[in-house]
């Protein structure tokens, strides 16, 4: 019995130091340079709270993040509930379309927004010529551009978890709802929505995480009037180089994922046994 763990060790070895050496410890050095150590010191973390512009983006950021998350489930879940339906073949070519923009980079989708989105854009273009607006309509260089483009972004990350969930009902379950006299929208409010309870609050959590640390989009997309925590921990970085606040900013931003992430591993599977039941 000794042999195998020897060799589980061995085998662990490596990869746990490099995760220990190039992310645990920088992670460590970011939370201790963000209490101003090695004189202990929780100013920039009162800073964040104090003062009304950090407040203001942090509100701001969280907003953002549950705007894109929502409308990626309104979305998302009829899109995976379509692909659900499709003959295997085909719902193999609907799912390598859907994962064909991570192939992309962002800064090429951001510029393809871009081009879409500006007052000379091309949707404002056919909005002029198609007489349903005057002056072009402000749709860069604010909230909703950076919406727009984050659903654009994050919506597969919605639809694969429901999917993957959808799949995984046994078919006999909507039969035996049909043969006790329930009707197609009933199956679905009774059967398949609580059983796909679980990807769609993974895919809400991993959205909404995804969508907190958004740098690029903001960035171009909504001009210096929609910054978020990501583009001021890079200012406090680059431009003032304040890098106590910045890591207070970050370790923030790290905290709220956890924070959220084991709500979700408590609340979660509960919420789904219950509607299950």
């Amino acid at each position: 019995m000794r042999r195998p763990s020897i060799l589980t060790a061995a085998l662990l070895a490596l990869p746990l130091s490099f995760v220990g050496i190039f992310f645990v410890l920088p992670l460590l050095g970011a939370v201790a340079t963000s209490f101003g150590l090695p004189q202990f010191s929780i100013d920039s973390y009162r800073r964040l709270v104090d003062v009304g512009v950090y407040r203001s983006v942090f509100a701001k950021t969280i907003r953002v993040a549950f705007e894109t998350t929502a409308i990626s489930l309104l979305l998302g879940y009829p899109t995976a509930c379509f692909v659900a339906s499709l003959r295997p073949r085909l719902r193999t070519m609907a799912v390598g379309l859907i994962a064909l923009p991570f192939m992309l980079s962002v800064l090429v989708r951001n510029y393809v927004w871009m081009a879409l989105l500006q007052d000379t854009g091309i949707i404002n273009n056919w909005l002029r010529s198609w007489g349903l607006a005057d002056q072009p309509i402000r749709l860069m260089y604010n909230e909703l551009g950076v919406v727009i483009a984050m659903v654009n972004m994050l919506v597969p990350y919605i639809i694969f978890p429901v999917l993957s969930s959808l799949l995984a009902i046994p078919p006999d379950l909507r039969t035996a709802s049909a043969s006790l006299g329930a009707g197609r929208f009933e199956t679905f409010l009774r059967v398949t929505l609580p059983l796909t309870g679980s990807g769609i609050a993974a895919g809400c959590l991993l959205t909404f995480i995804v969508a907190l640390g958004f740098y690029i989009t903001p960035a171009m997309l909504g001009g210096s009037g929609q910054m978020m925590i990501a583009s001021l921990i890079a200012f406090n970085v680059r431009e003032v180089l304040n890098w106590p606040f910045a890591f207070a900013l970050a370790t923030s931003l790290l905290a709220s994922t956890i924070v959220l992430y084991y709500a979700y591993r408590v609340v979660a599977p509960r919420g789904v046994a219950l509607k299950a039941a």
